[in-house]
């Protein structure tokens, strides 16, 4: 997911996605009335953009609104003031006939891949149901696009035929991509998709996603709160602290050369590789440490 991708070409591509000045407010309710006396500003004016092929970073510390930022982009949750244009075209503009092209073209990988998929169904009902709602394949065309996509995300055929439950959590979380996939999106939001994994299987899952978008020319908005993980995976890196941006830039500055104290004391959490070497941790008013 480096800048060396042959499909990431920053110089030459306008953005795939445009946010601008993003709100989402939740309202804090008391009494028996349930009057509103205060709104949670979970996000507070975030602005970026991500282009072709990139991978945009979204960092912070748990609380700090990054996820609220992935599911508002894509209308899981409603946005309070502000614009998403994906690929020139406003999102929160749109009709329900229009979100259902749309939703076709963004997609999200979730934290945990045990609560996303549904444990009463097969997998390849998980992974196939996306393409049967779009009028994409049934049938016979419709397994064998389920065991493709199956066996390109690293699990074989016949995991079709099975539960969620039989498989790991990691191989649950292939499954998880495969159906985020099915309907050839051009952006994906990858929310938090390794912190539920063992650290020997984050690599594996983040090699997956890094081939995939090779492959595919796929954007990943990648949420997470490890800076080891944003460092490894990204492009840019904007970092996110009580429901703003406090500073991005490109991988390199963001993480030699950090101008903001919050940034500072983030990296300033990253486990040193050396044991020689004592790296002083630092805190930032308003840190969860």
């Amino acid at each position: 997911m480096h800048t060396d991708n042959a499909h990431f070409n920053a110089a030459d591509t306008g953005p795939l996605l445009e946010v601008t000045d993003l709100k989402t407010h939740f309202p804090v309710r008391q009494g028996m009335l349930q009057r509103i006396v205060d709104h949670v500003r979970a996000v507070d004016g975030v602005s970026f953009s991500i282009k072709p092929g990139e991978t945009l970073g979204l960092v912070g510390e748990s609380g700090c609104g990054k996820t609220t930022v992935g599911r508002t982009i894509l209308r899981l949750i409603p946005a309070t003031s502000g614009s998403v244009r994906y690929a020139g075209e406003e999102v929160f503009a749109m009709n329900a006939r229009q979100m259902r092209d749309i939703r076709r073209k963004m997609q999200i990988i979730f934290q945990d891949p045990a609560g996303s998929l549904n444990p009463r169904m097969r997998v390849g009902r998980i992974v196939g149901e996306p393409l049967e709602v779009h009028g994409i394949a049934k049938g016979d065309e419709l397994r064998h696009r389920v065991e493709q996509l199956l066996e390109r995300c690293g699990l074989w055929k016949q995991a079709a035929d099975r539960y969620p439950h039989e498989f790991s959590g990691g191989q649950r979380q292939r499954i998880g991509i495969a159906r985020a996939l099915a309907l050839e999106p051009k952006l994906i939001v990858c929310d938090e998709p390794t912190s539920a994994l063992d650290v020997s299987i984050q690599s594996q899952i983040l090699n997956l996603l890094a081939d995939l978008q090779d492959e595919f020319g796929l954007s990943y908005l990648f949420i997470s709160h490890d800076m080891a993980v944003i460092h490894h995976v990204c492009n840019r890196i904007a970092v996110m602290f009580n429901g703003q941006i406090v500073e991005e830039g490109d991988r390199t500055s963001i993480i030699e050369n950090p101008q903001h104290a919050y940034t500072q004391a983030l990296l300033s959490a990253v486990p040193e590789v050396d044991p020689r070497r004592e790296k002083k941790r630092m805190t930032f008013e308003g840190m969860r440490m």
